[in-house]
């Protein structure tokens, strides 16, 4: 007689040969065991023919030691392996807005305001100081005849602004001409300031790209020091931040797609775009946007949304992160809940031909845990086949 019985084991697995090693735990799975006899497993089939005659239910369903049964069918067709993560929306980078003027703050930016190129971050003494792109902070007067990467940043933010034509700057893009002068002279009179035709330290703030203000450090009417902190920023690029456990982190590869859960319940692709490779304690139990234990390290994971407007304008929103961290194109599926635990080892699903069942012994591959899908292979199994799994 063979007794089938339930409970509940963990098992390491190998993910479809990705390299990934997935901890699944499977519920109310069947095991088999022997009463009195040894089960054997011939060419990976054992046949039993109908050991539950006059169980059948009119939907299909079998009844196996009183435990309700239904039928599912092995499938052929792409699978992925998912992982999910808590993450949290919000705006990538952290910058700091310096100050180089000396005098009294008369203007300062708001919280939540964007500024691009060639647009005011704030004023002393009523001299506004403008935002540049560039990568090398403002550290000198820029003028005629001088030559350098700031020189080369300032030429390039001129053009993009329109101040001057490409041909006009692009024959020596690090030397501050007679073109770069006049462009300089047309960009000052649209501030409404003294047209020099030279930039003065502290007249420009130069940063990576277009800022969007977090948080203001100054007051008005104060005199911030030079080297002193206005205002504290990000960028205007959407972005998930998610804390993802350091012992994680090999199963999560830069480019690998995601799927992002947002606060309103609809989702939006993305891809992950960076991985930390420092790890940190958490401030709180799981850490900011993550979900290991509290005190285990954490890494930084950037996911940029493929559709960013897509997001919304939430900041520091939750939300729920799946990584697709492998996938298979052709793979034969079933239902998770079909497998076999075997006493001797192994797995096999039960497969049901007409009436009479027979047990097909099968090799795990890739596991779904979204939509609870396994890869299987072995010799009896194929696309189309019945199999035993529990009644929903």
């Amino acid at each position: 007689m063979i007794s089938i019985t339930q409970g509940t084991t963990e098992e390491t697995l190998s993910a479809g040969g990705a390299g990934h090693r997935l901890r699944r735990r499977r519920t109310r799975r069947r095991v088999l065991v022997a009463a009195g006899v040894t089960l054997a497993l011939a060419a990976g089939v054992l046949g039993v023919s109908d050991p539950f005659t006059g169980s059948r239910k009119p939907n299909g369903g079998v009844s196996d030691n009183a435990s309700a049964t239904s039928l599912a069918t092995v499938t052929r067709r792409s699978l992925s392996s998912q992982q999910n993560e808590n993450g949290t929306l919000g705006y990538a980078g952290e910058y700091s807005v310096v100050n180089q003027s000396i005098g009294a703050l008369t203007a300062l930016p708001r919280v939540g305001q964007v500024v691009r190129s060639g647009h005011v971050l704030y004023e002393v003494a009523e001299q506004p100081i403008v935002l540049f792109y560039g990568d090398t902070p403002a550290h000198r007067a820029l003028s005629k005849g001088m030559s350098g990467s700031d020189v080369s940043e300032l030429n390039a933010n001129l053009v993009a602004l329109g101040y001057a034509s490409s041909e006009q700057l692009d024959w020596a893009p690090e030397y501050f001409s007679s073109e770069t002068k006049y462009a300089l002279e047309r960009l000052q009179e649209a501030l409404g300031v003294k047209q020099t035709g030279y930039l003065s330290l502290g007249e420009a703030v130069f940063l990576s790209g277009a800022l969007r203000i977090t948080k203001v450090m100054a007051t008005l009417g104060a005199q911030v020091p030079p080297g002193g902190t206005v205002a504290l920023a990000s960028s205007t690029t959407r972005q998930v931040l998610i804390h993802l456990s350091a012992s994680q982190q090999s199963a999560v590869r830069k480019g690998d797609r995601v799927t992002i859960t947002l606060p309103n319940g609809s989702t939006t692709p993305g891809v992950v775009s960076s991985i930390g490779t420092v790890a940190s304690a958490p401030a709180g139990k799981g850490g900011e946007g993550g979900k290991g234990e509290e005190g285990a390290p954490t890494i930084e994971v950037d996911v940029a949304p493929s559709d960013p407007s897509a997001t919304g304008h939430l900041d520091q929103a939750p939300v729920t992160v799946s990584i697709t961290t492998a996938s298979v194109p052709n793979a034969l599926v079933v239902p998770v809940n079909a497998l076999l635990a075997l006493a001797g080892g192994g797995y096999a699903v039960e497969v049901v031909e007409g009436r009479v069942h027979r047990l097909v012994a099968a090799a795990l591959g890739l596991f779904d845990d979204a939509e609870g899908l396994v890869q299987v292979s072995g010799h009896g199994l194929s696309a189309g086949q019945r199999v035993v799994v529990p009644a929903a």
